[in-house]
């Protein structure tokens, strides 16, 4: 009954990596930071059977099981800022080698224990010699942050046997109030220096432009006109030591413009 799940996992982790390192050649940063899975144990997986009210051992209850719990292939995606974990779902949208069943965002409407996340139920397609079985699989999607309240608060589940103190279960509320508050955070320190990096590369762009019309004109040996806007654009202040690129022609211009002013 496994195989097919343990497939899935091991295929669609290949293709989240697909995903992290094309995203990384084209655009030197990748929403996905690490992805791991995990098949359900044959005892998770029965007593969540049951809670959906499935009779084990009764009729066609293997096919029940695997229609009514659909985290037997469960795999998350680890991303470090939640605008991150919205382009890896419009990511999956798109992809045409599954389906995607159902979206749960925990995100938007939080669980009363303060547990974030968005859950991708998808349907994969898989094949053991002609034949051909679709397995649902589901993607959890969280931050680092999320990541780490959401283990932690499950390994206190486990220890209290599912029934955490009142006194635990408000500590963890606040915790994960906490943890979003620093997503939250984190996501603005990083529009903040995107914005930052956008600038300067607007900057640069705009000396280039303005060094290549400089240049242009002293091609053309309107060495006067070129003088002109070299110190109308730049004065004396300017510094290019920033960007080896500028500041090569800079320093061709502007000892020849300079030389040039001295000789007349």
């Amino acid at each position: 009954m496994k195989a097919p799940y343990q497939q899935t996992i091991d295929e669609l982790k290949v293709k989240l990596k697909g995903i992290k390192y094309g995203c990384l050649q084209e655009k030197s940063y990748s929403p996905i930071e690490y992805v791991v899975g995990r098949v359900k144990s044959t005892e998770s997986m029965l007593q969540k059977a049951e809670l959906k009210g499935v009779q084990i051992g009764v009729g066609n209850w293997i096919e029940e099981v695997e229609q009514a719990v659909k985290d037997i292939a469960g795999l998350r995606l680890v991303s470090r800022y939640v605008e991150d974990i919205r382009e890896v779902l419009e990511i999956l949208t798109s992809r045409e080698d599954f389906v995607i069943e159902e979206v749960k965002d925990y995100i938007a409407i939080p669980k009363d224990s303060g547990y974030r996340s968005i859950h991708v139920i998808v349907r994969y397609p898989t094949y053991h010699g002609a034949v051909k079985k679709d397995a649902f699989c589901e993607i959890q999607l969280r931050t680092l942050a999320m990541n780490f309240w959401a283990t932690n608060e499950h390994e206190l589940r486990y220890k209290y046997d599912q029934k955490l103190p009142d006194d635990m279960r408000a500590a963890l509320r606040r915790a994960a109030d906490t943890a979003h508050e620093l997503d939250m955070q984190m996501g603005e320190f990083r529009r903040e220096i995107r914005d930052a990096h956008e600038l300067n590369l607007q900057y640069a762009m705009s000396n280039e432009v303005k060094l290549e019309e400089i240049f242009s004109l002293y091609v053309k040996k309107d060495y006067k006109r070129a003088q002109e806007l070299y110190r109308h654009y730049f004065g004396d202040g300017h510094d290019f030591t920033h960007d080896p690129k500028l500041k090569m022609i800079d320093d061709l211009l502007g000892s020849r413009l300079k030389m040039m002013k001295e000789i007349r």
